[in-house]
């Protein structure tokens, strides 16, 4: 291989040609569309799994039987229409984390992407002999070396196994976070400084099981140049999903994609989310209402999220972010990375891709 060209990436016995994994954006941003452009671009394309069944006619009445259906018929359309690498993104937040990972092992995706929670036990239908003999690879979200080496412990002592790869997602990245408000800006929690402690945390368990647990930078990567920094550190690979939002095949609607072509730096501004945790958002007339102490009427069918008192809520997260993504901007808003204002125009996502690969070889030579 060319030294100036993006270098694989290999996560088990499988073999991205591009070392970049789309993030998985949930309630319909990501579907079998755009995942499965992005591995026919030769990357690794994400459907997110919340709120997946948010388009199906039963949603209100049968929420739970809805996400299934949905997550079902996405993973086959992919499946169906390319010949990539295609994995699924599921929150542990969620009221059917089991279901989803079952659906999603059942259906041979390639990855399950876990994120919004510390990866400990395994849900009770999922047993560690179905990870062992299944072609799906497990890959952890995490926000802290702690966070690595208290769940790889576990993981050896209990199940004498380990997750085959792991994203560690900065304070940059857009949608939920897992830091503190006050950790956001701290340079010790900046993904430069996160990705070396994680690989040293990673490297013993390379060593005993004989396996090489690739280690992924996520959150506010944006460039050719930002993913060669992180492969320098050791990284094998970047995830990126601010940059995929503004492709043709995103599965948003225009509205939503306009959104981020529009937003200055100032419009993108940090939310305290109703499950608890901030978020990364961009600033609009609905959250401007929201902070403001107004209120938006909703009743709860199904408690989509473990961590959501939606009681005391001034709005439902799920409905917001399905309506803004279905164009509805003022019923919700999107979630965004830190560099979502440097976003200018649609691209299809191979030109995405060939521009980001230009963009590396630029920062090589």
């Amino acid at each position: 291989m060319n030294r100036n060209e993006l270098p694989p990436l290999r996560i088990g016995e499988k073999t991205a040609r591009v070392p970049i994994i789309q993030g998985g954006m949930s309630v319909g941003v990501s579907l079998a569309g755009l995942a499965k452009a992005v591995a026919d671009a030769g990357g690794i394309g994400i459907i997110g799994t919340a709120g997946i069944g948010s388009m199906e006619p039963d949603v209100h009445s049968d929420y739970a039987t809805a996400n299934k259906r949905g997550l079902q018929r996405e993973i086959r359309i992919a499946r169906r229409n390319t010949n990539g690498l295609i994995g699924v993104n599921i929150m542990m937040a969620l009221s059917d984390y089991d279901a989803m990972m079952r659906i999603s092992i059942d259906e041979g995706v390639d990855f399950i992407f876990i994120g919004a929670g510390l990866l400990l036990r395994l849900p009770e239908m999922v047993k560690i002999e179905d990870i062992r003999s299944s072609k799906t690879k497990i890959v952890p979200i995490i926000s802290s070396p702690k966070g690595v080496s208290v769940m790889f412990k576990y993981w050896s002592r209990f199940y004498d196994h380990v997750p085959d790869a792991v994203v560690v997602e900065g304070p940059m990245a857009g949608g939920h976070l897992g830091f503190t408000t006050e950790m956001l800006d701290d340079p010790a929690y900046a993904l430069e400084n996160l990705v070396p402690q994680v690989i040293e945390e990673v490297n013993p368990y390379r060593e005993r099981y004989s396996k090489s647990i690739p280690v992924i930078a996520a959150g506010g990567i944006y460039t050719g140049a930002d993913i060669k920094k992180y492969l320098d550190m050791g990284a094998e690979g970047v995830q990126m999903a601010t940059r995929f939002v503004a492709t043709h095949e995103c599965d948003a609607s225009i509205k939503f994609k306009q959104m981020y072509i529009d937003c200055r730096k100032e419009d993108i501004t940090i939310i305290q989310s109703p499950v608890g945790m901030p978020g990364r958002a961009l600033r609009n007339d609905f959250l401007d209402a929201v902070s403001k102490g107004e209120k938006m009427p909703f009743s709860c069918n199904w408690k989509c999220l473990r961590t959501c008192d939606y009681r005391t809520s001034p709005y439902c997260i799920a409905m917001a972010l399905v309506s803004a993504k279905e164009g509805r901007l003022d019923r919700g808003f999107a979630f965004a990375g830190a560099n979502a204002y440097r976003v200018d125009r649609l691209y299809t996502v191979q030109e995405l891709i060939d521009i980001l690969a230009a963009e590396y070889s630029e920062a090589v030579g």
